[in-house]
C-alpha cells in the first residue's frame, strides 16, 4: 500500500506560478506510474499528467496544460510534483495525485486527499 500526502496550492493571479506535490510512503513507490488529476467545481475529475514508473519515466500531458505544466518525480526521496505555469482562470481545482501499479493479474491504485489550486483573473 501507498500513502500519499498532498501538500502546496494555494491562491495565485492569472499568469503565476504554483507547485503541488505528494509525499509518498508505504510500498516501493518507484514501481507505480503517477498520475495528477483535478475537479473543478461541477465538473469531473479529468486527468492532467501522468509520468511513468521509474523504469519508464516517460510524461504525457492533455492538451490544455502542455507547455505549461511539468511533472517530476524523484524515487529517492518518496515525492512526485506538478509544476505549473501561465496559470488560468480555467485551471482552478483540487489537484489530486494518484499511484497506480499493474502486475500479472493485479492493480493497485492510491489517491492522495487533494490539495487547491485557485486562479483569479
Amino acid at each position: 500500500e501507498v500513502q500519499l500526502q498532498a501538500y502546496g496550492g494555494g491562491l495565485v493571479q492569472a499568469g503565476g506560478s504554483l507547485r503541488v506535490s505528494c509525499a509518498a510512503s508505504g510500498d516501493r513507490f518507484a514501481g507505480y506510474a503517477i498520475g495528477w488529476f483535478r475537479q473543478a467545481p461541477g465538473k469531473q475529475r479529468e486527468g492532467v499528467s501522468c509520468i511513468g514508473a521509474a523504469s519508464d519515466g516517460n510524461t504525457s500531458y492533455i492538451d490544455s496544460v502542455k507547455g505549461r505544466f511539468t511533472t517530476s518525480r524523484d524515487n529517492a526521496n518518496n515525492m512526485t510534483s506538478l509544476q505549473m505555469n501561465s496559470l488560468k482562470p480555467e485551471d482552478t481545482a483540487v489537484y489530486y495525485c494518484n499511484a497506480i501499479w499493474f502486475g500479472p493479474g493485479d492493480s493497485r491504485s492510491y489517491w492522495g486527499q487533494g490539495t487547491q489550486v485557485t486562479v483569479s483573473s
